[in-house]
């Protein structure tokens, strides 16, 4: 079931330190900015957490209320939504918020929609979107290839996957099937945002503080402007006025 297979993939890591896809640093000694954590936005409706199929559907009717407003598209939404929605049944410890997922969602990939990029009903992404090289070149992080390409399509350097960007190793520890279809995809926006929301509370335990918070998003992407911008992306949707 997803939610423990969820929980499995938040103890695999334990205090081992991955980095996402990040060419800036943050260091313990910034100021935490004003404004963190961001507004939680709307509450997400309760959910059977183990339906069958695509468990996200149960918040097609709260998306599809939002989305035109949010600029998200209804799919990507119910992604976020669900997600954070597992994380509150499971981890009610990391008060993780959909407006956080979101911010991070529009910041990877317009929500998957980059460079012409769709959004099937099943969360599917395609075409697939992967990030630069890194190579260590112009600024980015140097990652040797972890996946023999299998994943990100280069067996020399790791790339960043999906929707989410997650790069090859992080994925493979925190992967998860969040749509019931058997296959953990890191192109699918629902095992993308849930495999996210895994990581997110396992790196910053509890989101609703500013330590807690930064904490998070430092381990997804080592940068104070990155959550800078994730911060100020949550806020408007949490005011339902994007940016």
């Amino acid at each position: 079931m997803v939610p423990a297979r969820w929980l499995r993939a938040v103890a695999v890591v334990g205090a081992t330190a991955l980095l996402m896809a990040s060419s800036c640093s943050w260091q313990l000694g910034i100021p935490i900015p004003e404004g963190v954590p961001p507004p939680p936005g709307d509450p997400v409706p309760a959910v059977d957490t183990h339906a069958k199929g695509r468990p996200a559907d149960q918040l097609h009717d709260w998306a599809a209320q939002r989305a035109p407003a949010l600029g998200i598209p209804v799919t990507a939404l119910e992604a976020y939504a669900y997600a954070a929605r597992v994380a509150e049944v499971e981890n009610p410890n990391c008060h993780l918020a959909w407006t956080t997922l979101a911010g991070i969602g529009m910041v990877e990939s317009h929500h998957g929609t980059y460079r012409g990029a769709t959004i099937a009903p099943n969360g599917d992404v395609t075409p697939p979107i992967r990030g630069v090289r890194l190579d260590g070149t112009a600024g980015n992080l140097l990652i040797p290839d972890t996946d023999g390409g299998k994943l990100d399509g280069d067996a020399h350097v790791d790339r960043a996957m999906g929707p989410m960007q997650f790069i090859p190793e992080t994925w493979r520890l925190y992967g998860v099937d969040a749509n019931n279809d058997g296959v953990i995809s890191p192109d699918n926006i629902d095992d993308a945002a849930l495999s996210a929301a895994g990581y997110l509370c396992w790196r910053g335990k509890n989101l609703a503080t500013p330590r807690g918070w930064m904490n998070a998003l430092r381990a997804y992407n080592n940068s104070d402007q990155y959550a800078r911008t994730v911060r100020d992306l949550a806020t408007a949707y949490a005011s339902g006025h994007p940016l």
